[in-house]
């Protein structure tokens, strides 16, 4: 590596690492701050916080690079610009192509590890976040009694204290108990008392002093009902328990979030998409079957058979599902061969030894053994073996020949199909006529075909909003694939942008190069959005959608680049004023040529 690149990369990596650690931090605020009030207040271990916070930074990572590079890229040539350092190294004859190479070959590597970050860490990542963030959110406010006002935070409960000595000792107390959810007809009130917490802090005694229960059942406001039962007990001391497990944080099973797109890698995001692609092919199928079923005179001439993909898909998708059965009844039979392997030697024991067996030496039954010494199977054995050799009945061959090969019951049923070739009379169509219109056959055939109608449109309707939402997820599923391209891709159009702005403006510090790299930001921030709403909708494709930002801003760093060569002032008030001169000249020239 020649000094040059030394001096360039090693003026690149300082303000890229603080414009890194800036803007992950500015946007780890923005993120808080739509949970502050969710996961704040709940009475956590800084541990917890920091975990949370750890997850968030490297979440936020990707959307941070680009423009750590924007402005970091931004700054270096800038500052190189302020002190004439550019000037210096394109009097040598090094173009300003070759002085960009060193930051450039940093951005790529950059790019690279971006992108497996994205592909292999954030989805990680995102599945620890989602499940620390909302166990915190479900998790209870921290127990937290003020002076003067009910609190309602212990489920059952509802605790008023006019006076707080310190964190444990209580004066003047009101209790409420709504565990019956009857309202308030279980009141205690006591002089003073005293919270300790026990059990790992999983329980909280409350011991009450001199104080009073009220007790009154719940009347069922019945005309000749008898007078309500009321009870009150004075007590000197009373100790109530509290189950604080509402108050813990509890850890939910990862496995719950294993179906969100924003923790699969690009291989699990093709078997979603697969997996999607087989349940809109099965409701198209089943389209044609319903519309088949709900028209039976269509079928009894053709069939409404689905198109060929359809069937194409189907049949591949009920052969993945028929393998998968039976991998799955292969390793059932397997597990039920090796615990039966476990148990066999010793069921044929236990029947051994209730037939009254005797076994040898090694374990097997013995060659001069004919006959069980059990005399009650041996006449069950005796039965049986007479059963087999009596003959059956004349009667019972029957019944097993009928059972076989089974018969009409009468041969005058058989029904015989006459085709008639002579045209129907003047008579008969009169007769069937009158039938029609005296009993309603068209009348219920027009009804019937009208129901059909709305059923066929009502199912229709259905499968079209599951279909739809099917193919929404689908492209959901397609915008976090091509993320993962894109935002990788996105620092090195913001390498391209900010660059060649830095040595046209030639300006460093965190003045002019954080103004335009906060616009530029701003607007590939716009175009993703956009884009990736599009997408969505499906006024576009995703692949579209996802590369619209990237598409866009890439001709602005290119456009830049060929003006950074050229030495041009596109921020100096005299290069528009010269421009401005030139037009005004060749107007005035064209116009006297005219005349």
């Amino acid at each position: 590596m020649k000094k040059l690149d030394k001096l360039i990369l090693g003026s690149f990596i300082g303000p890229f690492l603080l414009t890194f650690v800036v803007v992950d931090f500015i946007l780890l605020i923005v993120n808080m701050l739509k949970y502050f009030d969710e996961i704040f207040g709940k009475g956590l271990s800084f541990w917890i916080y920091a975990e949370l916070i750890g997850y968030f930074v490297i979440s936020i990572s990707p959307m941070a690079l680009p423009l750590a590079v924007l402005l970091s890229s931004l700054m270096t040539f800038g500052n190189l610009g302020e002190h004439f350092e550019i000037t210096a190294i394109k009097s040598s004859g090094i173009s300003l192509v070759r002085a960009l190479r060193p930051i450039g070959v940093f951005t790529v590597f950059l790019m690279i590890a971006a992108f497996f970050s994205n592909n292999y860490l954030v989805p990680k990542v995102n599945l620890k976040t989602f499940s620390l963030l909302y166990d915190i959110r479900m998790k209870s406010p921290a127990l937290d009694i003020r002076e003067g006002v009910f609190y309602a935070g212990i489920p059952g409960y509802s605790i008023k204290v006019n006076q707080k000595l310190n964190d444990n000792d209580l004066k003047d107390i009101i209790i409420y108990n709504h565990g019956a959810g009857s309202g308030n007809l279980d009141v205690t009130v006591a002089d003073s008392g005293r919270m300790e917490k026990f059990f790992n802090d999983n329980y909280m005694k409350l011991t009450l002093y001199q104080g009073t229960n009220y007790h009154e059942e719940r009347g069922m406001r019945g005309i000749a009902e008898k007078p309500i039962p009321f009870n009150r007990t004075t007590f000197d001391e009373n100790i109530i328990i509290f189950d604080l497990d509402e108050f813990q944080l509890s850890r939910t099973p990862e496995d719950l979030w294993s179906t969100n797109r924003s923790i699969k890698n690009i291989s699990q995001i093709k078997l979603g998409l697969d997996s999607i692609r087989s349940l809109v092919n099965e409701q198209q199928f089943q389209n044609y079957r319903q519309a088949e079923s709900i028209f039976p005179f269509y079928s009894r001439t053709r069939n409404l058979d689905p198109l060929d993909p359809i069937m194409e898909r189907k049949a591949m998708a009920d052969s993945l599902r028929a393998e998968m059965s039976r991998k799955e009844r292969r390793e059932m039979d397997s597990l039920k061969q090796v615990l039966g392997d476990q148990k066999k030697d010793t069921v044929v024991l236990d029947f051994k030894e209730s037939l009254g067996v005797t076994l040898d030496s090694s374990g097997s039954l013995p060659v001069t053994a004919s006959k069980p010494a059990n005399p009650r199977v041996d006449s069950l054995l005796q039965a049986k073996r007479s059963n087999r050799s009596k003959p059956l009945s004349p009667q019972r061959r029957l019944e097993e020949a009928m059972v076989d090969n089974p018969v009409a019951d009468d041969p005058d049923d058989r029904k015989v199909t006459l085709t008639r070739t002579t045209p129907l009379t003047d008579d008969e169509r009169e007769l069937i006529d009158s039938l029609v219109n005296k009993r309603g056959y068209r009348s219920n055939a027009l009804t019937m075909a009208l129901n059909n109608s709305r059923n066929l449109k009502n199912n229709f309707q259905v499968k079209k909003v599951q279909i739809d939402n099917y193919q929404r997820e689908f492209r959901r599923f397609e915008i976090a694939w091509y993320q993962k391209y894109t935002q990788a891709f996105a620092c090195f159009v913001m390498f391209l942008i900010g660059a060649p702005l830095g040595a046209i403006i030639k300006k460093g510090g965190l003045g002019m190069p954080v103004l335009v790299s906060i616009i530029f930001f701003i607007v590939y921030y716009m175009l993703t959005i956009t884009g990736e709403k599009w997408a969505k909708e499906g006024v576009t494709d995703p692949l579209i959608g996802t590369w619209f930002s990237c598409v866009m801003l890439l001709p602005f760093g290119l456009f830049f680049l060929k003006q950074a060569r050229k030495d041009a002032r596109l921020f100096e008030p005299d290069f528009y004023i010269e421009w401005w001169k030139s037009i005004q000249k060749r107007w005035k020239s064209s116009a006297s040529k005219s005349s």
